[in-house]
């Protein structure tokens, strides 16, 4: 039995832009986040061409180039992904 709740709906994503906001660090974790992003949205009816990927230099700069992306007014959604590893 699961302690969290699960929420599951359908996406139909057809229409609009998509950007994706990835790190560049910690790329051997965020390149898999991004790849399946993308995947997923193309399994949706998404075209290639609708997605743009803008990469960030870290995850402390993440927020600031989403800030910037969105008001660019271009995009209908934006994801971001990053990761915070110690080690």
């Amino acid at each position: 039995m699961n302690e969290f709740q699960v929420i599951e709906g359908g996406l139909t994503a057809r229409a609009g832009r998509y950007a994706i906001v990835a790190t560049r660090w910690n790329a051997q974790v965020v390149d898999r986040l991004r790849d399946g992003a993308i995947d997923t949205l193309r399994r949706h009816g998404v075209d290639p061409a609708q997605i743009t990927v803008v990469m960030a230099p870290g995850a402390f700069e993440l927020p600031l180039v989403a800030q910037r992306v969105a008001a660019s007014e271009k995009f209908d959604a934006i994801i971001c992904l990053g990761a915070v590893i110690r080690g």
